[in-house]
């Protein structure tokens, strides 16, 4: 049985937010203190942060031309998190100017920000709405005018299901969405695992649920890369599957040490065939 809807995020900058710790991690200016104290401790345990988080926007502007080039021209940015460089729309005006995108949050300020941002963006729109309530948030995407779900889609979620740290809970909302989205869309997911540093990464887990920047069930660690490839469900993925961002289709040499991004990121496709045999 699904959970209960969500309560609607209120806001509190007293409380750290993960995505406003985020934004301050790559230099932006939409954090409080609050985000800023604990992003200080963060930083203590695992000083490559910064370079972890600009690793993950390189590996969303290369997952969002790959779609492209794949013929995608509909976007849904679920958990966009505070507005910085290198926005969804902003990589579409260069690579595919027709394309439509919805950024999709839970977090009140993340869509004043966002709105504000795209008031002059026509083929772009913002939904206020949680990740944990999929059937709420594919209601309110097909009301927004600029979605269309009967057609096919990319579903993005970049760094979110980290946040829902119950692993029935992160299943029950990829396969709603994959339910939801025609044959020939797509799921991009990138995701911190444990893989290559547990204490490191158990620590940081620590830190944010002590401190609310996560909340729900308490979880020990992150998710294992095995585990972040089962939220694909059925979709086929796209080679080379799913892998440690900087190694995902990187264009060049990969810069970094093997053990300085622990985030994996991988896409799938919603194949044709399996939709017209169920």
């Amino acid at each position: 049985m699904a959970s209960s809807e969500p309560e609607r995020l209120r806001f509190d900058p007293k409380t750290p937010n993960s995505g406003r710790m985020a934004d301050y991690f790559v230099g932006g200016k939409d954090n409080f203190a609050a985000d800023r104290a604990i992003a200080r401790q963060a930083l203590a345990i695992a000083p490559d942060l910064p370079v972890v988080s600009r690793e993950g926007r390189g590996f969303l502007g290369r997952a969002v031309r790959f779609l492209v080039e794949a013929g995608i021209r509909q976007f849904v940015d679920i958990g966009c998190g505070l507005p910085t460089r290198g926005n969804v729309h902003e990589i579409l005006r260069a690579a595919a100017p027709d394309a439509r995108v919805a950024y999709v949050d839970n977090d009140p300020v993340v869509a004043v920000h966002a709105r504000a941002l795209l008031q002059n963006e026509d083929l772009a729109a913002v939904v206020e709405a949680d990740a944990r309530d999929p059937e709420r948030l594919l209601s309110h995407l097909r009301f927004s005018g600029v979605i269309d779900l009967s057609r096919p889609v990319a579903i993005l979620l970049f760094s979110v299901l980290a946040d829902v740290p119950d692993d029935v809970e992160a299943m029950r909302i990829t396969a709603g969405l994959r339910k939801a989205i025609a044959p020939g869309s797509y799921m991009a997911i990138s995701h911190a695992v444990s893989d290559l540093c547990p204490e490191t990464t158990a620590r940081l887990a620590a830190l944010y649920q002590n401190h609310g920047a996560i909340t729900g069930p308490r979880r020990g660690n992150l998710r294992t890369r095995a585990e972040v490839e089962l939220l694909f469900g059925e979709l086929e993925l796209v080679e080379p599957g799913v892998v440690y961002v900087p190694r995902w289709r990187p264009g060049g040499a990969v810069p970094h040490r093997p053990d300085s991004v622990w985030v994996v990121g991988g896409i799938g496709r919603k194949a044709w065939i399996d939709c017209r045999q169920k």
